[in-house]
């Protein structure tokens, strides 16, 4: 079987992410004829159709679909494998942890002091991103660990720690009709307009809003009342005065997990996993009443 190369793969994505050549070219810093070629000489060596082309459209047949995923996860791969190795050739090594805001349920604190007590620690970088970017980041190298949401945040390719569960709230401007409600079931909120996350088809939403990336921008819609939010219970850290946040009782629960790149073998990463294991066992026994929380 011929592989494709690294630079086929970067082709095929810019012209399935465009679906058109003219702008995938451009995009690419290429003329449009040789783009062309390239895709065609490739799905040729594959012996499958990866793009549907027509005079007005270019689509994505089904192994289009499939194969962009999978290049995207090859490229990253690449990236990846040059950032870690950059890292690692450093004279001061150290692990860069990616978190969305108020991402750790609450242990962050305490899983950097167990770390810095481990014999195989070393210097920590925590980099406060987006919602939705902790797992490119570590799927692309620019992380080594990243605490993500399940089920919310894509864990293929990575291994994980379930760390902390969390029921659900649903988050509603306070003057909304169902704000002064003690509790609510997901029906209640059918045909409301819900946030779009980064990484959802906008052609599936019909919200007219551009993808929610900040916890400040979801409170400004939010309070504006151009939209609710299902979010995990510890988002009520963050509400601001004129947004309130109702359990609900029949969403499924949520957990912070922390997740790291399968077949590790740093001695650093596997240090910083037992020192967030060891915190959330110590929060959980703490909240169950059986033993103070470390200080």
């Amino acid at each position: 079987m011929n592989v494709p190369e690294t630079r086929e793969l970067t082709y095929f994505v810019a012209v399935a992410e465009e679906l058109h050549f003219g702008r995938a070219a451009q995009r690419l810093g290429m003329a449009q004829p040789p783009l062309s070629r390239a895709i065609a000489q490739l799905e040729r060596r594959m012996g499958v159709r990866l793009l549907e082309r027509t005079t007005r459209a270019v689509r994505l047949t089904t192994a289009g679909q499939v194969f962009l995923t999978e290049s995207r996860k090859a490229l990253d791969a690449v990236s990846a494998s040059v950032r870690r190795a950059q890292r690692a050739g450093r004279p001061d090594p150290k692990l860069t942890l990616a978190m969305k805001p108020n991402g750790d349920g609450g242990l962050l604190e305490s899983i950097l002091r167990r770390y810095r007590l481990d014999s195989d620690a070393v210097d920590i970088e925590v980099i406060v991103c987006g919602i939705g970017e902790q797992a490119p980041m570590l799927r692309d190298g620019r992380a080594d660990v990243a605490f993500l949401t399940a089920p919310y945040d894509d864990v293929s390719g990575f291994d994980t720690e379930r760390l902390v569960a969390q029921d659900q709230v649903a988050m509603l401007p306070r003057a909304h009709r169902l704000a002064g409600r003690a509790a609510l079931n997901l029906a209640d909120l059918a045909g409301e307009r819900l946030p779009r996350w980064p990484g959802d088809d906008a052609d599936a939403t019909d919200d007219g809003l551009p993808p929610v990336r900040d916890i400040s921008q979801l409170m400004q819609l939010v309070a504006l009342g151009q939209l609710v939010a299902v979010l995990p219970e510890s988002v009520r850290r963050h509400a601001w005065p004129d947004v309130v946040c109702v359990p609900l009782l029949d969403a499924p629960p949520t957990a912070v997990v922390v997740a790291w790149p399968e077949r590790t073998t740093s001695r650093a990463v596997a240090a910083l996993i037992r020192a967030s294991a060891e915190a959330a066992e110590a929060a959980e026994a703490s909240a169950a009443g059986t033993l103070p929380l470390p200080g």
